[in-house]
């Protein structure tokens, strides 16, 4: 991703996700989180709160939302800081404030177990953490309308030169990935032969490659490309993969209207430009 403008603070190349989650101030047990400030029902789960426009929110005048917070630029924590940044934090608060709602974040939580969290409701109103729609996920939560394309990346020292498909799979080849993520999916699916290593996050997967660990990792292309850019210098996107998939908020089933809601602001986001700068910002271009 060409020219990104946010340099103030690239990632340590060797932070995890789980210095992420402590810099939240909790650990990884994602199904077990509460919602900011939400009060606990008898039989454990959070009390929900009716809203005006007919949705179920988990606490009234918030939006609860959970993501990975391991994804920049779209999210992520800074290296020594508290607060979550990037794109989609950005665009979260936005969508938020046209709903007449206060944007709140769960503390880090493991990419796949997010859509079971929202399934089960009573923790979060809404996942954000550059989910590709899919027809799998839609049989299990609801999808908005797409936000953000994206493509996917294959990541690899510059010093192993060209590379190509046919090169990486063979046996004995270990290739990275994000556990439960589209680019676990294009792994299996087209390099069956080389073995696919599925890991908590996309920083588990690059540092694995820059220390020798793994000869390649596959996550989402404009991820790939600005951690390429900002802190593994060493490693490149050796291939783009042109899967021409689209990014949607996870919304559980039992919400309906909060979708609705959410595609009606997203549409506006879109056509007043805001989407636009939003990307400019984080991107140094519009995808």
């Amino acid at each position: 991703m060409a020219d990104i403008t946010r340099k103030n603070h690239p990632l340590d190349a060797h932070v995890s996700r789980r210095n992420f989650v402590a810099l939240c101030g909790a650990g990884a047990a994602g199904l077990g989180l509460a919602a900011c400030g939400a009060q606990p029902s008898g039989d454990g789960s959070a009390d929900s709160a009716k809203s005006e426009s007919g949705y179920t929110l988990v606490e009234e005048g918030k939006l609860i939302g959970v993501s990975d917070m391991a994804y920049p630029p779209l999210e992520s924590i800074p290296d020594g800081g508290s607060e979550p940044e990037g794109f989609e934090i950005d665009m979260m608060d936005a969508l938020a404030k046209k709903l007449g709602l206060q944007m709140k974040w769960l503390p880090a939580t493991k990419f796949d177990t997010i859509i079971p969290l929202i399934k089960q409701g009573g923790k979060a109103d809404v996942g954000v953490s550059a989910f590709t729609i899919t027809d799998e996920r839609r049989q299990e939560i609801d999808f908005t309308d797409s936000y953000l394309d994206s493509n996917q990346g294959l990541v690899a020292p510059k010093a192993a030169g060209e590379l190509s498909e046919e090169k990486l799979n063979v046996a004995g080849t270990q290739i990275a990935v994000q556990s439960g993520t589209t680019g676990e999916a294009w792994v299996k699916e087209n390099l069956p032969e080389a073995t696919c290593v599925p890991l908590d996050d996309a920083i588990q997967a690059m540092t694995g490659v820059q220390t020798g660990l793994y000869a390649a990792c596959v996550a989402d292309l404009p991820v790939m490309s600005y951690l390429c850019k900002e802190s593994y210098t060493d490693l490149q996107v050796a291939i783009e993969i042109p899967t021409g998939e689209q990014y949607g908020i996870v919304v559980s089933k039992d919400n309906q209207q909060l979708t609705k809601d959410l595609d009606k602001a997203i549409a506006e986001m879109q056509s007043d430009g805001t989407m636009d700068e939003l990307q400019q910002k984080w991107f140094g271009t519009t995808l």
